[in-house]
Formats: structure tokens, sequence, C-alpha cells
């Protein structure tokens, strides 16, 4: 009987080893080694969750230059406050966290930067039906949008 475990030991002990070395890589420890002034995680970090960020801010706001910039804005909150992580969530709602606050950021200046360009040209926003019909019902647009998100989506919605 004693030889039948044997055989098993060498298994279990090759599957230990791949989760320490994943918990090294996990997004958690590529935060605390950001907050360290590694780079090198901090290009892991962007690697991974570069397009999801990206594609969360580009639905958002839909505009890819826009999208673009602030993208690279979460990063750079993130390599310049990765000692605040205090790892209440995962890595990626708190990266989503931020991308959602620096886009609701942007559409509140939209409105004033439309109607600073609007002023300028002598152009009433008014005049366009179809513009004055999304300013009224942006916000029941977002609802109705939001509902048709999966549970899940929701519920990252949610907790962010």
């Amino acid at each position: 009987m004693h030889n039948d475990f044997a055989g098993l030991a060498p298994r279990i002990v090759a599957r230990r080893r791949p989760d320490a070395q994943d918990k090294d890589h996990s997004d958690a420890a590529l935060i605390a080694k950001i907050a360290a002034g590694n780079r090198l995680a901090m290009q892991v970090l962007i690697a991974r969750h570069h397009a999801r960020v990206y594609r969360f801010i580009l639905r958002l706001l839909g505009s890819e230059a826009v999208a673009e910039d602030l993208t690279s804005e979460v990063f750079l909150g993130v390599w310049r406050q990765a000692h605040r992580f205090e790892a209440r969530s995962s890595v990626t709602t708190w990266l989503l966290a931020i991308a959602r606050y620096k886009a609701l950021a942007e559409l509140r200046r939209r409105p004033r930067a439309s109607s600073n360009e609007a002023s300028a040209e002598s152009i009433d926003p008014t005049d366009d039906p179809e513009a004055n019909f999304e300013i009224k019902h942006w916000g029941e647009i977002l609802r109705n949008c939001l509902t048709r998100l999966s549970p899940r989506h929701r519920e990252i919605i949610d907790v962010v």
C-alpha cells in the first residue's frame, strides 16, 4: 500500500508549484509590485487589462480618441496610487471603477464644452430636435441599456 501512495506524491507536489507561481503573478501581487515601483509589473497589468478598460470607456463615451486618452489616465492613476489599493474588491473592479469615474467626469465636461462652442458659433443646440431628444432622455436611454446587460455585467456595474 505504501508503494501506491509513492506514485501520487510527485503529482501533488507538481500541482502545488504552479499555484505558488500564480499567486506571484496575480493582479493583487502586481499591484503590490507596482506600489514598490516595479515597471515590469505595470507593463504586465496594462497588457492584461488595457483592452477591457478601453472597451468599457468606449462604450460609455463612444469616442475612440477619448477612450484611449482616458485609458492611459486610468493606468497612470494606478501607477501613482497603487499603494492605496486595499483589496476590498478585485483589481479588475478597481480599474473599472477608476475608468467609470474618469468617463463620468468627461461626460460632465462635455455639455459645458458643447455649449461654449455653440455660443461661440451662435448656434442653438435646441434647433436640432434629435440632439434635444438625446439630451432630455439620456438618463432613460442609459437605464434601458443597463437593463439589457447580462446579470453578471449588471452586478459589476452595481459594484462600481
